[in-house]
């Protein structure tokens, strides 16, 4: 009984964002330029598909109608939902990254919350340190409460780390958490990602 009880308050208590804080290191010029080209990259963040893309779409579409299935309790609102989604799916891709990976980064660091802001100041679904928009964007911290511009900053920056951590994702997800070595981060992250994956995903 009192384990169903602090099992309910957990589950009814507010989450915080969970960001550490991503740590503000020197850039390269080079490093610099391709990030905010990155960045400022106008794009449409609906995924679109040849006419030869059938199989493509279909296996987008499928994905489409099973996160919106999954993401139904924590976004009530469908076309809130659909929109969420489509930009998540784009953003990755353009990234390099797995949706299903980002879905449980958002999941983790802010739990699906648009206006979430952490104690490090970290703003908005993926927790974007403030610092990022003056590195590689406009300068211009409001834009990481915008959907797409957050879901973008976010993906970049974990592309970067990526790189930087020579595709060790555990490394990576530290650096973004500013808790790079550490497991508890990643870990959650991983296991976040699980939930958001398609049958007979790995």
């Amino acid at each position: 009984m009192k384990r169903r009880l602090l099992l309910s308050s957990l589950l009814a208590a507010p989450l915080a964002a969970r960001a550490g804080a991503q740590v503000e290191e020197p850039l390269a010029d080079s490093m610099r330029s391709a990030l905010s080209a990155s960045i400022a990259q106008a794009a449409p963040p609906r995924p679109r598909f040849e006419a030869h893309q059938v199989d493509e779409r279909m296996a987008y579409l499928r994905w489409l109608g099973e996160m919106s299935e999954r993401l139904k309790k924590r976004k009530t609102e469908t076309q809130i939902r659909i929109e969420f989604l489509e930009t998540v799916w784009y953003e990755a891709k353009r990234a390099g990254l797995e949706p299903s990976l980002v879905l449980g980064l958002v999941q983790v660091e802010s739990g699906f919350r648009k206006y979430a802001i952490s104690i490090a100041g970290a703003r908005g679904y993926m927790q974007v340190m403030p610092f990022w928009t003056k590195l590689i964007g406009d300068g211009d911290a409001a834009r990481l409460f915008h959907m797409q511009s957050n879901l973008r900053f976010g993906c970049v920056i974990l592309r970067h780390y990526l790189d930087l951590e020579k595709g060790d994702l555990y490394l990576a997800l530290g650096r973004y958490n500013g808790s790079r070595g550490r497991p508890e981060y990643p870990n959650a992250v991983f296991a976040a990602r699980r939930q958001w994956l398609l049958p007979g995903e790995k």
